[in-house]
This record gives C-alpha cells, structure tokens and sequence, in this order.
C-alpha cells in the first residue's frame, strides 16, 4: 500500500533549507531529496569531510558548513554566517552513548540533542521564513526531564533515561516554540518528526555490546533509512499542523509511510515545556526574539 513520498514534496526552487547532521543518515537522505526537488541545501555537519562527501553526489544545490551542536561557540559562528532559509530540519543526534560533556559542560545527549538545537534555532529564529522542524523519537516515551539535574550531575548516569529526555525535551520544545510562535502572531511553524525504526548509523555509537544488537536488529527488523527520512521530509515541505508531529503509520509507529504520530502525556505537559524553556535559555544564554 503506496503514501507519502519522495515524489510528493511539492517543488523546492527558490527555497533553501538547513539540514543538520546532514553528512549521514537521515540527514544525507533528507537533503538529497530536499536537492533533488529543486532546493539548495546548507549541510551543517560535524564532519565537514563527510559532508564534502554528500554534497559532491548532490552536485551544485548543496553547500557544506561546519556545525558542532556540542559547542555553542560553534553553533553561534554557524549561525552568524547563514543569510536566511525557508526552513531549519534539527535532524542531527546522539544515542545511548557513554557519560561524556560537551565543550560547555553538558550531558552529550541533552547537550546535543536538546540545547544544540535550541541554542541554534534561536540564534536562526529571525533568519527563518517557514518553519522549524525537530526530530524527535519514540524513545521519548521512556524520558522524564529532571529540571534540577538535566545534565546529570547529582543522579548515577544511564545512558537510554538519558536519551529519552533528550527526546522528549525535542517535542516539548516544538508545542512550546509553536505556542509561542503563535502568541507573537507569527505564521511561522515549530512541527516535529520522528523515523521510527530506520536502520542508520546512529545505533553504533554506544560503545558496547548494544552496537552489535542493534546492527542485528537493523537487518532484520528496521526500514530504510530512505523510509525512515520521510516523516521529517513530510514535516518540511507537507501541508502540517501548527505544533503537529509526524512519523510512520504503520506496525505502532515504528515503520511505513508518513502521517501524524501519537506522543506521551509528558510531551503535553506545559509547565515543564514552560520551565524546560527558561533553563534552557539560562544555560545557552541565548533568547528567542518573536519580533522578526
């Protein structure tokens, strides 16, 4: 049974759009799409090298920029050279990896995941024209956000609590930008995606036993990584909902073709979204300007 494809997203010409973590993955499928219906594609990558590597099969709609979402002095230089784009994909992640800090001292995974995107979708909010888009995951059912220890500090560090709070601090900032967005009268659009089960590099870099499962596990039971772009591809160039969330719709969310996805009842919570927010500014010290 045919949906949603590569096919169906409506033409890109005349549009750029910003892809992190655009050098492999969902992110290199994403902007290889993105490019091939028209759009010029900033890949903002860690690993200009491998960028380099995506944006010659692509041809001359993309260009490579060095983005480390793990650095915020990064993050503000990448944003200071970016002239203005229709749309931002936050695609770029880390899973269930070791204890480690980010160059400002964060849990890698909230750090990366969460703060990252947030630090850089402010500094960009006044250079984007459409819409934000932020994959989420699954995952984020199995997260709580401890707001007086989100970088781990105090509690005995576990690596998947950890990436589920990254995950649903990505969804509770989505409802929570669009929200303000819509409060400022903006026509602009915060949406989320997630992949379900998509076979990627992602799952290889837990440095333990978990990298061989998991690579089982993407032979035998995840999509593609083609399939598992779609949602967030749906989510950038689709007809969606102010706030919505998009993922696969078939076999409980974990595979098939795009369409709007269910979330936890921790994802609606708009105190902690609220509460999440005004932390996240104090550790970035970057503010969102609704005005522009």
């Amino acid at each position: 049974m045919s949906g949603w494809g590569v096919g169906d997203i409506p033409d890109q010409q005349d549009r750029t759009v910003i892809v992190t973590g655009a050098n492999s993955g969902l992110g290199a499928v994403a902007a290889r799409a993105l490019a091939g219906a028209g759009a010029q594609v900033i890949l903002a990558c860690r690993d200009v090298d491998k960028g380099q590597a995506v944006a010659a099969e692509i041809g001359d709609r993309a260009q490579v920029r060095r983005l480390d979402l793990a650095d915020l002095s990064s993050i503000r230089e990448f944003a200071a050279g970016v002239d203005g784009a229709r749309v931002l994909i936050n695609n770029a992640g880390v899973m269930a990896v070791p204890l480690r800090r980010t160059a400002d001292g964060f849990e890698m995974q909230i750090g990366t995941n969460h703060l990252g995107h947030f630090a850089l979708t402010g500094l960009l909010l006044g250079k984007i024209s459409e819409r934000v888009v932020t994959v989420s995951s699954g995952a984020h059912t199995i997260g709580a956000i401890d707001i007086d220890d989100l970088n781990w500090e105090r509690r005995p560090y576990k690596r998947w609590p950890a990436y589920g709070q990254s995950k649903l601090a990505n969804l509770l900032f989505t409802f929570e930008l669009q929200r303000r967005l819509t409060a400022a009268g903006s026509a602009k659009l915060a949406v989320a995606a997630h992949p379900g089960y998509a076979a990627t590099g992602l799952q290889s870099h837990t440095e333990s036993i978990l990298d061989k499962v998991m690579a089982l596990g993407n032979k035998l039971a995840a999509q593609s990584a083609e399939m598992g772009a779609l949602p967030e591809l749906f989510a950038a160039t689709a007809p969606v909902e102010p706030g919505g969330y998009y993922g696969p719709t078939g076999l409980g969310g974990t595979r098939g073709y795009p369409g709007p996805s269910g979330c936890s009842q921790r994802a609606k919570d708009e105190l902690t979204a609220r509460s999440l927010w005004d932390l996240s500014e104090r550790l970035t010290g970057v503010k969102f300007d609704f005005t522009g």
